[in-house]
């Protein structure tokens, strides 16, 4: 994964405008300076189905390029110029977000919500981590309970379904059903460290087990099988695998998560029955719609009756079955180190350290964040580096570099009250600006420079991963917030503004984004505690503001040292803030104007629960 990505992107926005569509695979024809001047999506190697096949297509390229090479290459300059212009023209941008997008884009997934299987859409379904996030969000700042209930039925969904990985943890790429059930088996760490998150809001909010239990599933897997040797967390690991020890070039898809009948009744003998009838197993394999024939007679493992009575006995067989696994040739692993990654794996360790009270979860953030910090960051320039593997560093970091490590260095702060991670995120942000902020508004996906970059574009999609402006818009809030820097306020606006035209016509375009949006019109509650981060009374404290979903605030430490003097030299009301009888003490504050401080814990509770918005979602 290097600068091709972005090329990549700039390639599929060129199909865009010529054809109105786009889709994978994409195939384009360049000029030898990388411009594209034909492309499409699917050509087959002969002519089939209507379509026109590469071999027809070929002559007739080498022809154009033979005979009337000028006119490729004058049309392949007017697109550049067009893309150009559209993808970072200001002059069409409105000023603002309309404020009903928000209501729009919660009607929008209403609409999609499927209420048999939870999720959105039918097959192929994916997770949406961003639209989850976005419901949530909506959730907290309306009250509205479909918002939430949608969430929750997805996430139980997808955690009871073959999709999730019901002995090792973790979730696969995406299910082929809308039921999800039967996955494509690849595993990426991007996905983790998304769902986490959902999973850990989701018990914030319920405080049901279900949802912790699932996301500690989900950081032991990470911790198992994608954490390196120096703390880093790896990228992937492949849907395939060999079909036995003795074929190992032969591999097919899933073939180490599914079962046969057989095999389990070997391993389990007479708890077998009561297994398969929790797993969902049959003795001909359960896999209906299979054309590639790769699942014949085996089984995905989903919770069909799993119950509460037969959970110990269920917990013992399925580590039988998992110590069995591991004998199996595995999937192979992807080892590359990706900093964007690792930055959203971080925020869920570092979240869960607090949340679910697993100090292990904040070392191994903690673990991650220095490895990033000692080999993928240079603190002369303050400049990241994308990638690292066998033992080398490469790449030019991009945007969601620097977005994605920056959230997960602010909710290691507000995690561990340790003000470096804080003072990195600064350093960071400061040297994203000056990479990649567009004077026009919002920033550029790639840095200035890089010849093989045909166009510095901006990703106006949240997707699998969220875009590098919605992260990047939401950071620049939560720090304005932290060091009270209007500077940083504006570039957070503009940064709306300039997606405002995008969001306004298809919120769902963006849902990470409008999560920005609400933070930065919402009355955001500063929580500072006053005391020594490491004294258990005061990580008391702290695991009790995390027990909340409150994601309209911000977390400061007033340790009566270098971490409250830094903060207080851009926000003088942190002078004062001290602890109460030597006891630490809390400070629930909404535009640094402070609520009388408590060293309850309960009556912080208290203020914080009544500084709770709400506001109607808007009805169509």
């Amino acid at each position: 994964i290097d600068s091709e990505e972005i090329e990549v992107m700039v390639y599929m926005t060129f199909l865009q405008a010529t054809t109105g569509s786009g889709g994978w695979p994409m195939t384009m024809f360049l000029t030898p300076d990388r411009k594209p001047f034909f492309g499409g999506t699917y050509f087959p190697a002969d002519n089939k189905d209507g379509l026109t096949g590469l071999k027809t297509l070929l002559p007739k390229i080498t022809d154009a390029w033979t005979n009337n090479r000028e006119k490729l290459l004058g049309s392949a300059d007017q697109i550049a110029k067009a893309v150009l212009t559209a993808t970072t023209s200001p002059a069409t941008q409105p000023t603002a977000i309309n404020p009903a997008s928000t209501d729009l884009a919660f009607q929008q997934l209403q609409a999609e919500f499927d209420k048999t299987n939870g999720g959105f859409g039918s097959a192929p379904k994916f997770p949406q981590p961003v639209g989850l996030n976005f419901l949530l969000h909506h959730f907290a700042q309306t009250g509205e309970p479909a918002a939430r209930d949608m969430v929750l039925a997805t996430l139980k969904a997808m955690a009871n379904g073959g999709m999730h990985d019901q002995l090792g943890g973790g979730f696969h790429r995406y299910s082929t059903d809308s039921r999800w059930f039967l996955p494509h088996f690849e595993k990426m760490l991007y996905d983790q460290a998304q769902l986490a998150n959902c999973y850990l809001d989701a018990y914030q909010i319920t405080h049901d087990k279900f949802f912790a239990d699932t996301a500690q599933n989900i950081l032991d897997y990470v911790l198992r099988s994608l954490t390196g040797p120096d703390g880093q967390f790896y990228s992937a690991e492949d849907a395939d695998s060999p079909i036995s020890a003795e074929a190992p070039d032969h591999r097919a898809e899933g073939r180490f998560y599914v079962w046969t009948a057989a095999e389990i009744e070997t391993l389990l003998g007479p708890d077998a029955p009561v297994f398969n009838e929790a797993y969902g197993v049959k003795p001909n394999g359960n896999v209906t719609v299979d054309p590639r024939k790769e699942f014949t007679g085996r089984n995905v493992l989903f919770a069909a009756h799993a119950t509460d009575e037969n959970s110990q006995l269920l917990k013992i067989c399925r580590q039988k079955l998992f110590e069995a696994r591991n004998l199996k040739p595995a999937p192979r692993l992807d080892d590359k180190t990706i900093v964007a990654w690792n930055g959203l794996m971080i925020s869920a360790f570092a979240r869960a350290g607090v949340i679910v009270d697993k100090p292990q979860y904040a070392t191994a953030a903690v673990n991650a964040a220095t490895f990033i910090q000692s080999h993928l960051y240079d603190s002369n320039s303050h400049k990241l580096t994308r990638r690292y593997r066998d033992g080398q560093a490469k790449v030019d970091g991009f945007l969601s570099d620097y977005a994605f490590f920056i959230k997960g260095l602010l909710d290691l702060y507000e995690s561990t009250l340790d003000i470096k991670w804080l003072q990195l995120s600064i350093a960071l942000q400061d040297q994203q600006n000056k990479l990649f902020l567009d004077p026009a508004g919002g920033y550029f996906d790639s840095a200035g420079g890089d010849a093989s970059v045909l166009l510095r574009m901006k990703d106006d999609h949240d997707n699998a991963e969220p875009a590098g402006n919605s992260i990047a818009a939401l950071n620049l809030f939560r720090i304005a917030q932290m060091t009270d820097n209007e500077s940083l306020r504006k570039q957070g606006r503009q940064t709306l503004d300039f997606f405002a035209k995008r969001i306004n016509r298809y919120p769902m375009a963006l849902p990470q984004m409008l999560i920005a949006y609400e933070f930065s019109t919402s009355k955001v509650k500063q929580v500072v505690l006053a005391g020594k981060p490491a004294s258990p009374e005061l990580r008391a404290m702290l695991l009790a503001v995390h027990s909340r979903f409150v994601p309209d605030k911000i977390i400061l430490s007033a340790d009566g040292g270098a971490g409250q003097d830094f903060l207080a030299t851009p926000m003088n009301f942190l002078k004062g803030i001290t602890m109460i009888d030597n006891k630490p003490t809390a400070y629930v504050c909404e535009g640094y104007s402070c609520q009388a401080p408590t060293t309850d814990i309960a009556t912080m509770l208290r203020n914080l629960d009544a500084a709770k918005p709400t506001r109607p979602t808007t009805r169509p």
